[in-house]
């Protein structure tokens, strides 16, 4: 054993003054170094930025860690991230939300309500009553008409505002009733004046509905963006058309011989012309800047006018996607109805500044400015009276 007795150190110390964020950095540096290196965790593969779903699919900078295998040698317990924990990839959507042909499959249904389906001779609500004082099918225009002051009777069934009505061709003994509560409804105007059927089919609002020329059929427009062809009768759904786009206003071609097609005002700014017999478009008029708002038949059913958002008139030759009278004026508003005078010669428009106007339905298709907006209503009301 050596003693180390008597021994004494030798050296050089010099004071040193360093400060104490340096001192702590230095001790961090040497107790990095005197531990095991660390492993650096990697991501998995960003993925092919072309594919979305499913294998492969694109990943970025969104990629979960590579779990690590712990060396079983080594005796180390595998380490759990929780924020590799991330919700699963959502399935691939499918085109459910837009496929709206598959709306066409719809159960559509029509319940009568009347107290007899047939009379004694075994007509149906189609046959034009000849018990009143008045002849249905008789020339109505020397008829004199006044301004209502009694209030009649009041249909009540529908459980939303009321869209649209129209009465039966020529005779006016049924009204037909469009509603936001997706019904449309068909009313006795005489007799008992009840509700006689309700036809169910569109899930949204009906926003118009139109009679062809002999009231055997009607068309329907729903914001379902489905367009549908009824039996006035038996309550049947014979024909659906949709373009996927909304239609605000349909109308049948008055003319007997033009009566399997019908236009259709859409929102997309379009005009489409279908064949009821055949369920194809067979033509499209796109001129306007915004959506239809109105469509009107004039000079014998050759022409029609149209009106739309985009505060214009323009008027067309039927089957001719060109329009032969475009009318925009500053002044202009956009018209949301419209109704034709029983002699052909003008057309009617409600205008979004509270105001009636009155065109001409002739060649010059010009606004007539000496009918005011009282003769307008009073016109309105005969053209509803001359139907009834």
């Amino acid at each position: 054993m050596t003693s180390t007795k008597g021994r004494v150190p030798t050296g050089f110390a010099s004071e040193i003054v360093i400060s104490e964020s340096s001192f702590k950095a230095a001790h961090r540096a040497r107790q990095a170094a005197a531990e095991p290196p660390s492993k650096k965790r990697k991501r998995e593969a960003r993925g092919d930025s072309s594919v979305v779903y499913g294998a492969g699919a694109y990943k970025g900078p969104w990629a979960r860690y590579e779990e690590e295998q712990p060396d079983a040698s080594s005796g180390e317990e595998e380490v759990v991230y929780e924020e590799d924990e991330i919700e699963p990839q959502p399935a691939a959507p499918t085109k459910a939300g837009t496929a709206y042909e598959e709306n066409a499959t719809e159960t559509e249904t029509s319940e009568f309500h009347g107290s007899q389906q047939y009379d004694y001779q075994g007509r149906t609500y189609m046959h034009v009553p000849q018990d009143l004082d008045i002849d249905l099918r008789g020339d109505n225009s020397g008829l004199k008409n006044f301004v209502p002051k009694k209030l009649v009777h009041t249909w009540k069934s529908h459980t939303k505002p009321i869209t649209q009505m129209r009465f039966f061709p020529d005779a006016g003994h049924l009204l037909l009733s469009a509603s936001a509560d997706s019904k449309i409804k068909i009313w006795d105007v005489y007799h008992q004046r009840e509700l006689l059927r309700t036809y169910s089919g569109h899930n949204k609002s009906v926003n118009d509905v139109d009679f062809n020329y002999d009231g055997t059929r009607f068309l329907s427009s729903s914001y379902d963006r489905q367009m549908k062809l009824w039996d006035t009768e038996t309550g049947a759904c014979i024909s659906r058309f949709s373009t996927g786009k909304t239609s605000h206003v349909v109308r049948f071609n008055p003319a007997p011989a033009m009566s399997h097609e019908f236009l259709a005002g859409m929102s997309d700014k379009k005009i489409v012309q279908f064949d009821v017999r055949s369920a194809e478009l067979v033509q499209e008029y796109d001129h306007h800047l915004g959506p239809v708002n109105t469509i009107t038949f004039c000079d014998e059913n050759r022409r029609f006018l149209t009106t739309s958002d985009d505060k214009s008139l323009r008027a067309w030759e039927y089957g001719i996607p060109v329009p032969i009278k475009f009318i925009a004026e500053p002044y202009m508003f956009s018209m949301v109805r419209s109704a034709p005078h029983p002699s052909g010669k003008y057309v009617i428009y409600q205008s979004s500044d509270n105001q009636i106007v009155v065109y001409a339905s002739t060649d010059r298709f010009r606004q007539n400015r000496k009918k005011g907006a009282s003769r307008c209503l009073r016109q309105q009301e005969f053209d509803s009276d001359a139907q009834v």
